[in-house]
């Protein structure tokens, strides 16, 4: 091989590793699951649908009454989480239908923060099961224990509390407690229970959940990545279907729509305020 062929070779080598860390890092930005983990979701969707259930027990925590079930499938054991809440559960309405629904808006917002989630049926029950994380801690055990997020990471954590708020936002999500914000050891936050999302009612469609004038007060969403912004103005009552499948009704995508242009507003006047490069990164 020619100087020149040797030169092209290792520029376009160059190349390839800044595209890579490039992608590495949008994936970072965007959500919370790494490259391998978000590339590996088909085939953790198809272990929890096929995997063997060897053994279930109380998680001891939820109004829900989840189950942790130990799954086997040839040399590889996973655990996942179950239940099956369907109605008015103490003056709450609760679906099992969400999480899976919740999982599905995450893929197609590229958000990447909830774990795989699945339709599985337990005792000839229908519920979802969802990929257990392991988690070091909660928002709620880091208060209990005085802990605080440390300085490296505080701007990231920053971020995907703000991305938190845009989704919980979008799926009508009322119940984001310090329980269900989950930190890995290596701090990507990570959100579970989702039962109580896609409200419908006019309650849910007139405000956002969070934001200047929002359900839960003024918690507001200060920043956010520009391609999840640009994935939100995407969401149409096809792609939404398409997504979602047999687990939301008609009329709970359509509530996510006139949710999306509530969110859009609210970020079009943060901009006015602040400027584009202060609120979209």
């Amino acid at each position: 091989m020619t100087e020149l062929g040797k030169k092209k070779m290792k520029q376009k080598s160059f190349l390839s590793i800044l595209l890579f860390l490039f992608i590495a890092h949008s994936y970072v930005a965007i959500g919370q699951f790494t490259p391998a983990g978000i590339a590996q979701r088909e085939e953790l969707e198809e272990f929890l649908k096929t995997a063997e259930i060897i053994k279930s027990e109380d998680i001891g925590e939820g109004v829900t009454k989840p189950l942790k079930l130990t799954l086997k499938k040839g040399d590889v054991e996973r655990y996942g989480v179950w239940k099956n809440p369907s109605g008015i559960q103490q003056g709450q309405l609760e679906g099992w239908q969400y999480e899976i629904a919740a999982y599905e808006m995450d893929k197609l917002l590229g958000l990447n923060m909830v774990s795989p989630t699945v339709e599985r049926k337990l005792h000839g029950l229908r519920g979802s099961l969802q990929l257990w994380i392991e988690s070091q801690f909660s928002d709620l055990e880091m208060r209990e224990k005085g802990m605080s997020i440390p300085d490296s990471e505080l701007l990231q954590w920053s971020k995907m509390k703000y991305l938190a708020r845009a989704f919980d936002c979008l799926i009508a999500n009322d119940d984001r407690t310090q329980q269900n914000i989950r930190y890995t050891q290596d701090w990507r936050t990570i959100l579970i229970d989702h039962s109580r999302s896609f409200r419908s009612s006019k309650k849910f469609t007139k405000k956002l959940v969070f934001g200047e004038k929002g359900i839960k007060g003024v918690k507001l969403i200060r920043y956010l990545p520009r391609a999840f912004v640009e994935k939100v103005k995407d969401l149409n009552i096809d792609n939404i279907k398409n997504a979602v499948g047999p687990y939301l009704k008609d009329k709970e995508i359509e509530a996510i729509l006139k949710r999306k242009e509530l969110l859009l507003n609210e970020i079009e006047e943060m901009i006015k305020e602040k400027g584009e490069n202060k609120v979209l990164y």
